[in-house]
């Protein structure tokens, strides 16, 4: 259910990484190695905050990863476990053409990258410690991937035998990890929200022999004072749906133990209608009428049936 990024389109193995699955590299990208001396090579000018311009040396390119801080950027450096909202503008340096794979700032939008050891060392090494209003690049080259996403790239017409990516990032931001803020009740009839303080999922409460609503109804339980979030935006929100009336829970982002992403223009409509304005840092509850759901059909494999309503509280950690 989302739109693919900058980085999605250019590395999809690294979605792989990200999960955890990917071997870590053992490589090294020190400053004295040639990686390092050959990604120094490559002049990345323009304003961060603006879509780059890259120059590449002449000749084959460097297949030793490396990483590279461009502009350093103030405030809160990044660390292990945080989302960052970016702009990112990939790079396929092959010595030839050294095409560009995508960019955010072609689309117009920036997206989420999360900050793993599970990424590929160079990228992880440039995202550790990054800044907002920085720019950081990132060379990956073969010597940071596993032979799984070896082959995954090269099943997708990338020969990392002969090529390398270049990653410009430009840093906006990180994302919240919770919401903060004094809980009021939500004033719908039929369901019950307790909210525990800290970052500890609220529980959700929706059995009921009261009628569900027929319109879709969207309530503040926790207001931020971040942004609100635009129609056709990407969000970073930690969410629990229930079936009106039985209690029964279909899907818990808090019970995977980590947000999610979801891109407005490709989910339900209740969802992103009933998200379409809301500040960022807000806790909300959503309450969904099948037409605005999955419609008569339902969802099977959540087991929901074409009559059910659905009943949301979600924390609003994001939107790029």
């Amino acid at each position: 259910m989302r739109r693919r990024t900058a980085l999605v389109a250019a590395l999809p193995f690294l979605l792989v990484a990200a999960c955890g699955t990917a071997q870590k590299s053992t490589s090294s990208a020190s400053p004295a190695s040639s990686g390092q001396a050959a990604a120094s090579a490559i002049k990345v000018t323009g304003e961060a905050g603006k879509k780059p311009t890259v120059t590449f040396p002449a000749g084959k390119p460097s297949l030793t990863s490396a990483s590279i801080k461009v502009v350093e950027g103030q405030g809160t450096p990044a660390k292990d476990g945080d989302v960052l909202t970016a702009n990112v503008t990939v790079y396929n340096w092959d010595g030839k053409e050294n095409k560009a794979a995508g960019s955010d700032y072609d689309q117009g939008k920036s997206e989420f990258v999360s900050v793993s050891p599970q990424l590929p060392k160079a990228l992880h090494e440039a995202l550790i410690g990054a800044k907002p209003g920085g720019r950081v690049m990132a060379v990956i080259a073969k010597d940071n991937l596993s032979a799984e996403q070896l082959n995954q790239a090269k099943q997708q017409g990338q020969d990392f035998n002969a090529v390398s990516q270049v990653l410009v990032i430009d840093v906006l931001g990180a994302a919240l990890k919770s919401v903060q803020g004094t809980a009021v009740d939500p004033a719908v009839n039929g369901v019950k929200v307790e909210n525990p303080s800290g970052d500890k999922a609220p529980a959700l409460t929706t059995k009921t022999s009261e009628k569900a609503p027929k319109k879709l109804v969207v309530k503040t339980v926790i207001k931020g004072g971040g942004p609100e979030v635009k129609a056709g935006q990407t969000v970073l929100a930690h969410y629990v749906g229930k079936i009106w009336g039985t209690d029964k829970k279909f899907d818990s982002s808090w019970d995977r133990g980590q947000p999610a992403t979801f891109a407005l223009d490709q989910v339900v409509k209740g969802w992103a209608q009933g998200l379409t304005g809301v500040p960022v840092g807000s806790r909300v509850l959503i309450t969904i009428p099948p037409d605005l759901g999955y419609g008569k059909e339902g969802n099977a494999q959540g087991g929901i049936k074409g009559t059910d309503t659905l009943v949301f509280v979600v924390d609003v950690l994001g939107a790029a």
